[in-house]
C-alpha cells in the first residue's frame, strides 16, 4: 500500500506565503509524477501544479508566477511554495501521486487534504 502524508496548510493574510509538502511512502517502485489539486466549497477539484520525475512542470493559469512546485525524488516528496496568496486560493489542497509499483503498472493515490485559508 502507499500512503501520502501532507503538511503545511493553514491560515494566512492576502499577499502571504505558505509551503505545502507531501511525502509518499510504502510499496513504491518509482514515482511517475506528483502534484497538487485543490477544491473549494461547491466547486470541482482542479489541478494546481504537477511535476514529473524528470522535472517537467505544469501549472494552472491562475497560479502561474505565484506558485512553485518542486520534488525530491530520493524521498518521494513534493513541495508547493505558494506566494502572493489571494482569497480565491482558499481551498482544500490535495496531494496526488502517480506511483509505479513492482508490477510496473501506474496507480494514482491521494492524500487526505490540507486546508489553506487566505483571509484578512
Amino acid at each position: 500500500q502507499v500512503q501520502l502524508v501532507e503538511s503545511g496548510g493553514g491560515s494566512v493574510q492576502p499577499g502571504g506565503s505558505l509551503r505545502l509538502s507531501c511525502a509518499a511512502s510504502g510499496t513504491i517502485f518509482s514515482t511517475v509524477a506528483m502534484g497538487w489539486y485543490r477544491q473549494a466549497p461547491g466547486k470541482q477539484r482542479e489541478l494546481v501544479a504537477r511535476v514529473t520525475r524528470a522535472g517537467e512542470t505544469n501549472y494552472a493559469e491562475s497560479v502561474k508566477g505565484r506558485f512553485t512546485i518542486s520534488r525530491d525524488n530520493a524521498n518521494n516528496t513534493v513541495y508547493l511554495q505558494m506566494n502572493s496568496l489571494k482569497s480565491e486560493d482558499t481551498a482544500g489542497y490535495y496531494c496526488n501521486a502517480e506511483i509505479r509499483k513492482f508490477d510496473l503498472r501506474v496507480y494514482s493515490y491521494w492524500g487526505q487534504g490540507t486546508q489553506v485559508i487566505v483571509s484578512s
